[in-house]
């Protein structure tokens, strides 16, 4: 009989900017969906949600990349093939 796996959901969340408590920067950032609700209960409202319940943790970090502005690049290819 298999023991039964706790699935675990993610969550991608804004950090504020640096001494400015009111506006969210751009920062995405992963966590547990336990501890987002650990955070939420300490200071209510002070990061801003992005999503929540995410199924994997690969699609919530493409997430977080993706509301932060990040853009993929493939220069670390293009440097391996002139090596």
């Amino acid at each position: 009989m298999r023991k039964s796996q706790k699935t675990i959901a993610w969550v991608v969340y804004r950090m504020h900017t640096q001494g400015n408590n009111t506006q969210p920067g751009g920062h995405g950032v992963v966590c547990e969906q336990e501890e987002w609700d650990a955070m939420e209960r300490a200071n209510p409202g002070y990061y801003t949600l992005v999503r929540a319940d995410i199924e994997s943790e690969t699609e919530a970090e493409n997430l977080a990349r993706a509301t932060s502005g990040f853009v993929a690049t493939a220069r670390g290819s293009r440097l391996a093939s002139r090596a």
